[in-house]
């Protein structure tokens, strides 16, 4: 098996997963990407199949703040709940977040 599979969502675009052998031996390649600005998201898995993702950390600070200030939150959580209990393959998250939306930080740390 090759260290990066292709998987196919359902609409027919392609994703690499990478294997955790791989993933591991490249993080600091990852995170140098990740810090020139390349947003990924990075997918893990075994066997070609999705299991987790490496997003850069602002990223997941502004998906964290839409989780908890959005209303439509708990449909995400049910939805993601019902995912995990099916076989098919997973939801893109673009497909549940718009990662475009301007999010109000201004309750988070400054740097």
């Amino acid at each position: 098996m090759s260290a990066e599979t292709p998987y196919i969502l359902p609409g027919g675009e392609r994703i690499w997963v990478i294997d955790p052998t791989l993933a591991a031996e490249s993080l600091p390649q990852i995170l140098g990407r990740i810090r020139l600005g390349e947003h990924g998201p990075f997918i893990i898995g075994d066997a070609g199949q999705p299991e987790a993702v490496m997003i850069p950390w602002t990223a997941w600070q502004q998906l964290a703040v839409l989780a908890a200030e959005t209303a439509r939150f708990d449909h995400v959580y049910d939805a993601a709940r019902d995912s995990l209990t099916d076989d098919e393959p997973s939801v893109p998250l673009e497909a549940v977040w718009d990662l475009n939306e301007p999010v109000d930080d201004s309750d988070l740390p400054k740097k």
